[in-house]
């Protein structure tokens, strides 16, 4: 291959990567919104250069087509050069400014005429020589004219302004420059050198980056303190970069085999090709599979504190209707650390067992009533010990978490690692993380990290959880002087009543009247002092004696009430005999119903049933309704003062909880949104009830 072929492959390489870039970094300032007019006109010259240079490589640096298009880009530049003054303010208090860029527009313009001119078939040599000569002055003349106006506008301008121009000004002086000293050879030589030419692509690529920093920075000072998501991205655009110049060798072979028409072709394709792989090869997964590697053999630490907790602060620091809950904050910043897609958070429940706290983006696993027992949560109480469920999978068993992790977590492959939320030395909940798209394995860094989050992210709950009971022990006051003012005026009321009562007996004549009113007020006496029973049991459950009871009988009782009003089925009714008090059983029931029916469409039933289940007496209470999120569920379900019905008060699921706590029953519950919801009461049998209260006592006494 001779000299010639050697620099015209150069060439092409060259304008082929400038042009490349160019459009790269046009694409990259003009993305977003709102963008300002000074990065809309460097875009524009950007678009500009990039035409030229890939009409260049594809063309030839010196064809009729490449010398407008060079036209076009000098009018682009003069244009960014025009918007830097009109956005410092002096376009209009520096008079010459408009009259010289008029005169460097016009002396662009003529550029076309005098190559056409050249190209001419039947123009003679000394014409062509001479018309050469006056391109190369007009050229010349331009450079110039831009270079006094690029120094004008960094010189002129104030000590705050300089910054913001300076990479922009020193981009625009580069590039004619570059011209200056290529047009005063071509001019001096009676010819431009192919050499130059060649080269020309390349400076030009060297110079615009600078142009688009000043247009993205807005001129700020730029120091080059490489980050851990520059370096990844800079890996990324070498690996392309080869890619790119694998297919350059490739595409020059063939164009050297065909003709025009074949390289026109080939210089299409791979500019196509290698802007739509600059812009969209680094897709998430190779972007995550280049972290991992970096990670593992280049950086001594495989996290960026500062990073990291900038984005835990972010994360858990967001307010607003629309942010989530905390509880799924606290999962998504343990989830960004270890880039897991999704994770759940286990709560301590009243018993001591874990249960669903939240979910984020976890939707189909199916996580049990009692996520956890209470001998799991004592052993990862015990300390902070992050749990690899991947060991645990594999048979290790260091420190008896084969044991504390539950068998239902272990068969879902999602589930990857356990970490303890600790504030002092109390467990506040676990997050198990899911497995995320490349899996490696926890080290020492990733466990040290994990457990300084997790108490920080504890911390978080806990003070959310002491707000939340300073607020409710607020209204619990307010709720208690309330009710001993209603407390007192019933009182006086059943009182007044009683000695109306026994009056009326001696005074009243007619003996029809007398008896008539002798029943209506014993009724209002003993349901004024039912209601006044009713309230004192807020105080101290449990002082009422147990009885036996039928609970089919009470259930049927109760639904028979919304006989008129909705439509409630008993689907199943066993006959069952439990220990309660009858009044607050009923009291509880209608609770439950009642929140049933307030959450069912009109046409929609609620169904009961009635059964033995073991050592209780099990009441369901389903409903299709709109539904419960776990969150509502956990932290605001059975929280008293809290409603999600206009002007309720709040105390209905809450009673229904405490009545049946006091009897020695359970009160669960289970719902999902958009599905309905189903509550659980577990009364005790009659026939093991005395067993049961021994069972306890023992207890007691071992404690």
């Amino acid at each position: 291959m001779d000299g010639g072929a050697i620099w015209q492959t150069i060439g092409y390489g060259s304008h082929l990567g400038a042009a490349i870039i160019c459009a790269a970094l046009a694409a990259w300032i003009g993305s977003g919104r709102n963008i300002s007019r000074t990065r809309k006109y460097t875009c524009v010259a950007l678009v500009l250069t990039a035409a030229w240079a890939l009409i260049a490589a594809a063309l030839s640096p010196f064809s009729v087509w490449a010398l407008a298009a060079e036209c076009a880009r000098n009018l682009g530049w003069l244009l960014l050069l025009y918007s830097l003054f009109v956005d410092d303010g002096r376009h209009s208090s520096i008079q010459p400014i408009r009259p010289v860029l008029f005169v460097l527009v016009l002396l662009e313009l003529a550029q076309p005429a005098l190559a056409a001119v050249m190209a001419h078939p039947g123009s003679d040599t000394f014409a062509q020589h001479l018309v050469f000569q006056i391109s190369v002055i007009l050229q010349l003349l331009v450079t110039v004219g831009a270079l006094l106006l690029v120094h004008n506008l960094f010189a002129g301008a104030s000590a705050v302004q300089r910054p913001r121009l300076r990479w922009s000004a020193a981009a625009l002086a580069t590039l004619w420059v570059v011209d200056l000293n290529y047009y005063t050879v071509a001019y001096l030589s009676n010819g431009v050198t192919i050499e130059l030419a060649a080269l020309r692509g390349i400076v030009v690529a060297m110079a615009v980056i600078p142009l688009a920093v000043g247009a993205m920075r807005g001129g700020t000072e730029l120091r080059f303190m490489p980050s851990r998501a520059v370096t990844f991205r800079t890996l990324s655009l070498f690996i392309i970069g080869l890619y790119l110049l694998a297919m350059v060798g490739i595409a020059r072979s063939l164009t050297w085999i065909g003709g025009d028409l074949a390289r026109l072709t080939q210089v299409a394709f791979v500019f196509t090709a290698s802007l739509v792989a600059l812009l969209w090869l680094p897709s998430q997964r190779l972007r995550r599979w280049l972290k991992v590697t970096l990670l593992k053999h280049l950086f001594q630490h495989r996290y960026d504190y500062r990073e990291e907790w900038l984005r835990l602060t972010h994360t858990v620091g967001r307010t607003g209707p629309e942010a989530p809950p905390l509880q799924e904050r606290v999962v998504q910043a343990l989830a960004d650390i270890t880039e897991s897609p999704s994770g759940l958070l286990f709560a301590p429940a009243d018993d001591g067992a874990m249960t669903l706290a939240a979910r984020w983006k976890w939707p189909g696993i199916d996580v049990p009533a009692v996520a956890m027992e209470g001998y799991a949560v004592e052993f990862f109480a015990t300390g902070h010990f992050i749990c690899d469920l991947d060991d645990v999978r594999a048979g290790a068993n260091q420190r008896g978490e084969a044991n504390a992790v539950p068998g239902w977590l272990l068969d879902n492959d999602q589930a990857w690692a356990i970490v303890p939320l600790q504030h002092y030395d109390r467990l506040t909940g676990l997050v198990v993380l899911a497995r995320p798209e490349f899996v490696r394995k926890l080290d020492w860094e990733d466990f040290d990290l994990l457990r300084v989050v997790g108490q920080q992210l504890a911390s978080y709950m806990a003070e959310q959880a002491g707000q939340e009971a300073l607020s409710e022990a607020n209204r619990f006051d307010e709720f208690n002087r309330r009710i001993a003012f209603v407390m007192h005026d019933i009182k006086n009321l059943a009182s007044q009543l009683s000695l109306l009562a026994r009056n009326a007996e001696k005074h009243v004549e007619k003996p029809e009247f007398r008896a008539d009113m002798l029943i209506t007020l014993r009724n209002s006496a003993d349901k004024l002092n039912a209601l006044l029973a009713r309230l004192g049991r807020y105080g101290a459950h449990g002082g009422e004696r147990l009885e036996t009871v039928s609970l089919d009988e009470c259930v049927a009782h109760v639904a028979a009430r919304y006989s008129a009003a909705h439509r409630i089925q008993v689907v199943k009714r066993e006959v069952c005999l439990v220990q309660a008090q009858r009044e607050a059983l009923e009291q509880a029931l209608v609770h439950l119903i009642q929140n049933a029916v307030d959450a069912s469409a009109d046409d929609a039933p609620v169904f009961l049933s009635v059964s033995n289940d073991g050592l209780y007496g099990l009441v369901q209470i389903v409903d299709s309704g709109t539904g419960m999120s776990p969150d509502f569920v956990r932290s605001r379900l059975f929280k008293p003062f809290v409603s999600s019905k206009p002007g309720g008060f709040g105390i209905g699921a809450f009673e229904a909880r405490e009545l049946i706590a006091a009897m020695g029953g359970r009160l669960e519950v289970e719902s999902r949104e958009g599905l309905g919801t189903r509550f659980f009461v577990r009364l005790p049998r009659t026939e093991v009830s005395s067993l049961i209260a021994k069972t306890k006592s023992s207890k007691a006494e071992v404690a």
